[in-house]
């Protein structure tokens, strides 16, 4: 079966009784060449462990499998999970929906079909990456929860080496967006504290069944040579994300009374940004991913 032609992933979807549902972000990528540009994009060696979120039909897992070590996917929707332990299982696990055994040494599926709205989430996905299960995040990303499935496997004690998503274009710009920008936020500065952060190239609505109202992007993040410590990343992230929810306003007035040693007043804040290279009646906008760090070491 090609799950890149429209009319055959109609057919599939019919046969399973599944009808794509807008809330849960079921578009379906039925476009090969973007299957194909998005697998390019990993750079999957024989030796990448990944985590696929939401693999839908199993178009992009099929274009994996061969390509990487081990392969774990999370998916939300029960019908489409037990069509995906058909394709990659066998009879045996048909029968037990309890096993994550699999004759396809490298393929392993997570079913989690109670959760609802955020099920990605409640999977413990930094655990994945933390246990060693997973080193590399591929997946065509719900809209509903593609943010926070990449800003949850970022804060974990082991991030992903690398992540090839894709998503909402306004999200890719957000993640790779630079100073001074209106896409600029808390969400890019943890990003690319961490990774190398590039927007591949766009994906129109009609490359999804059903079409989406919006256009599509595939982005790659790319863990750096040299990262903060967990802690001071955390420190960072935490004080970013106070920062940007006043990000109109000046730091020095807006950061007055947050938690921290330099918040006693506004002049101390002042100097701190001036410190570190920012003006001192800096926007939390205006401040590079580098003078966050170095703020966020003095705060």
């Amino acid at each position: 079966m090609n799950l890149a032609s429209p009319k055959q992933v109609v057919a599939l979807l019919d046969s399973l009784g599944v009808k794509p549902n807008k809330t849960l972000g079921q578009n379906f990528l039925i476009d090969g060449n973007t299957l194909d540009r998005i697998v390019a994009a990993a750079e999957l060696s024989p030796g990448s462990k990944v985590l696929e979120v939401g693999p839908g039909l199993g178009s992009l897992t099929e274009r994996m499998l061969p390509k990487c070590a081990s392969l774990v996917a999370i998916e939300k929707d029960e019908k489409l999970a037990q069509f995906l332990i058909g394709k990659f299982g066998n009879s045996e696990i048909r029968k037990s929906q309890d096993t994550n055994e699999s004759p396809l040494p490298n393929f392993q599926i997570s079913k989690f079909p109670n959760f609802v709205n955020a099920d990605a989430l409640e999977c413990g996905i930094q655990e994945i990456f933390a246990s060693g299960r997973a080193d590399t995040l591929v997946s065509n990303l719900p809209y509903s929860v593609g943010t926070r499935v990449v800003v949850e496997a970022s804060l974990g004690e082991v991030p992903p080496r690398s992540m090839t998503l894709l998503l909402q274009k306004e999200v890719a710009d957000r993640f790779a967006a630079a100073p001074r920008t209106n896409d600029y936020g808390a969400v890019s500065v943890w990003l690319q504290t961490l990774y190398d952060v590039r927007v591949v190239h766009k994906v129109p609505p009609s490359c999804f069944f059903p079409p989406p109202d919006v256009v599509s992007a595939v982005v790659t993040l790319r863990l750096r040579g040299k990262t903060p410590p967990r802690a001071a990343f955390l420190k960072l992230h935490a004080l970013s994300k106070t920062a940007f929810l006043n990000r109109r306003k000046q730091m020095a007035s807006s950061m007055r009374g947050a938690s921290g040693g330099l918040a006693r007043d506004a002049d101390s804040i002042r100097a701190a940004l001036a410190k570190c290279g920012a003006a001192p009646a800096a926007r939390p906008e205006e401040i590079n991913v580098a003078q966050w760090a170095a703020l966020s070491e003095m705060w």
